[in-house]
């Protein structure tokens, strides 16, 4: 999935740069999508990754809308929200 180097020979159509890195408190993992910015951490490398694909997969629009019962949980009111 990463590479160091970006636009290296053989690497396939469509690849993603990521960079990830041990935070300083040692205890979260931080992956970066080099082309969008997007970032994401997870406790493991592994969730780390799982995160970022999620998070680059909302910012490429990927998804659906949330339930309105959904909404309430996170104490918004679907009817105000826009």
């Amino acid at each position: 999935m990463s590479s160091d180097n970006p636009g290296s020979a053989g690497e396939p159509d469509g690849a993603q740069q990521i960079t990830l890195t041990l935070a300083e408190d040692e205890e979260w993992w931080v992956a970066r999508d080099e082309e969008t910015g997007v970032s994401s951490q997870g406790r493991t490398r592994e969730a780390a990754l799982d995160n970022l694909d999620e998070a680059v997969a909302g910012y490429h629009g990927e998804g659906r809308e949330p339930a309105d019962e959904e909404l309430l949980e996170l104490g918004i009111d679907p009817a105000g929200a826009e």
